[in-house]
């Protein structure tokens, strides 16, 4: 197995479980078809896909590959900033961050980081770029201005998943291997709070308020709803076979999860906090990215080298994309420049 190959499957499944991709058959429960129909052009959106045994990241406009941009060995994670210019991947293998230009499409700076990045996000503001270090146990700050890192957090065991509340004065991290969420305030780096969820968390998600905060939890398959307020696990919802990537609908009403094990997606209600549908997609998704509108869920699956792409309206498969080698992290960002927001300080 290359390092590439051992990258993807720890990237994909905590701590190289490599059984993680070779999962069991949909669980019991509605499960949507898969249709032939092509997604309406109405989102204006891109999709960008880490394809972590390419090492590229594919460009995806309305159900086609426009572009596939060299990025660096073992891409896992991408983020795009709030403008929408510039794109921000995690090179497991290289423990470095590719800034690509989303306008030329092509890496405009490289910038090394902890050991093993795996996932990135992109403060409301737009000044800092942050990087879980599954690794090194740690979260690298990037000033997206100087494009250097400014401030290393230590985390939990295994950090995976990462956050910004929409104020961007509190960063979340999951903690893979130590079964929790840190709670971190930006302004000083510092950890305030630790959360205990479910076994594995690898994901996580904020509802558009900032108010709750949905958990993957890849090794004992369910997700975990936090109230921020509180900082407590409220509640924890059975949901398919390993779940990973996540993401809420900007409504809050619905939140969608990749389920690596079982092929599939669960959707989430968030008013009765129950499954109320599973949307059969590839083999092995792992990465999911709403898009701005919400009208769609792209997912990609990691053992089929494609990208599911659901409507949310009917939450079936409304077009499936051949993309990279190894599909795992996956970010939706509107074409145009959408109207700038200062967060309100922390």
């Amino acid at each position: 197995m290359t390092r590439n190959q051992e990258m993807g499957r720890r990237a994909a499944a905590v701590l190289c479980v490599a059984a993680a991709l070779t999962g069991p058959a949909h669980p019991a429960g509605a499960s949507a078809g898969t249709t032939a129909a092509r997604p309406s052009p109405r989102p204006d959106a891109l999709v960008y896909v880490a394809n972590l045994h390419a090492d590229t990241v594919s460009v995806v406009d309305t159900g086609t590959v426009v572009d596939s941009v060299p990025v660096g060995d073992g891409p896992d994670s991408v983020a795009v900033s709030p403008d929408g210019s510039l794109v921000y991947v995690t090179n497991s293998a290289a423990d470095t961050v590719s800034v690509i230009d989303a306008r030329t499409r092509t890496v405009s700076a490289t910038v090394a980081v902890g050991d093993e990045p795996s996932r990135v996000t992109v403060s409301p503001d737009n000044r800092n770029v942050y990087v879980a270090n599954v690794g090194s146990d740690d979260v690298s700050v990037i000033s997206t201005r100087t494009r250097a890192v400014t401030d290393t957090i230590a985390v939990g065991d295994a950090p995976l998943g990462v956050a910004v509340a929409p104020d961007g004065c509190t960063l979340y991290v999951a903690n893979a291997a130590s079964g929790t969420v840190s709670v971190v305030r930006t302004s000083t780096g510092t950890v305030t709070g630790t959360i205990p969820v479910g076994s594995g968390p690898t994901a996580l998600v904020l509802t558009p308020d900032g108010g709750r905060l949905y958990v993957s939890n890849l090794t004992s398959d369910d997700v975990s709803v936090v109230d921020v307020h509180d900082g407590t696990e409220s509640d924890r919802i059975p949901v398919g076979d390993q779940p990973a990537g996540i993401g809420v609908l900007p409504d809050g009403r619905r939140v969608f999860v990749a389920n690596i094990g079982s092929d599939d997606v669960s959707v989430i209600s968030t008013r009765r906090r129950a499954v109320t549908e599973t949307v059969a997609v590839g083999e092995g998704p792992n990465g999911l990215a709403v898009s701005p509108d919400g009208s769609l869920v792209h997912v990609s699956n990691f053992d089929s080298d494609t990208l599911s792409v659901i409507d949310t309206q009917t939450a079936r498969v409304a077009d499936t994309v051949t993309v990279g080698d190894g599909p795992t992290g996956v970010a939706a960002a509107p074409r145009k420049k959408p109207m700038g927001r200062q967060a309100a300080g922390c």
